[in-house]
């Protein structure tokens, strides 16, 4: 009975087996990050990289993260929007709002949702500015990238 106590539901031990004890470290249980955590962090950095090689691509450009697109006019084909780039006007500056939940769906993995984020800001803001791709990340975005 007291086996059953200490792993109920197939969980692992719990209570005081668990509890830090004097024999050496403590094994610390890794919390996993959120998929909107991964997500912002994701945005983060590809903001981080665009501004450490092109900083002008994002001057006057605020980031936004919505789940899906809210579209005031229903798009057309198959396919679901990754991305808006909105220009400047009426006192707002421009903007390019990536869409988390089509991009998840679209990446096998989490280095894959990590790139297509990328790709996709910079894809956004070269329509925006003008800029080319090239220009925007010239070390490219593909697998073999150091992030």
């Amino acid at each position: 009975m007291g086996n059953r106590r200490r792993d109920r539901h197939g969980r692992g031990f719990r209570g005081p087996l668990a509890m830090p004890h004097g024999y050496g470290p403590t094994a610390r249980l890794r919390r996993s990050r959120s998929r909107d955590a991964f997500f912002t962090e994701c945005v983060e950095e590809s903001a981080a990289r665009i501004t450490k090689h092109c900083p002008e691509a994002l001057r006057g450009v605020e980031l936004g993260v919505e789940e899906v697109p809210h579209l005031p006019v229903a798009w057309s084909g198959n396919h679901v929007p990754l991305a808006a780039a909105i220009e400047a006007g009426n006192g707002h500056p421009a903007r390019v709002v990536v869409y988390r939940r089509p991009l998840e769906h679209r990446a096998a993995s989490m280095l894959g949702l990590r790139i297509l984020v990328h790709r996709t800001i910079v894809e956004q803001l070269s329509a925006l500015t003008g800029l080319t791709q090239e220009h925007i990340d010239p070390e490219g975005y593909g697998l073999d990238t150091e992030w």
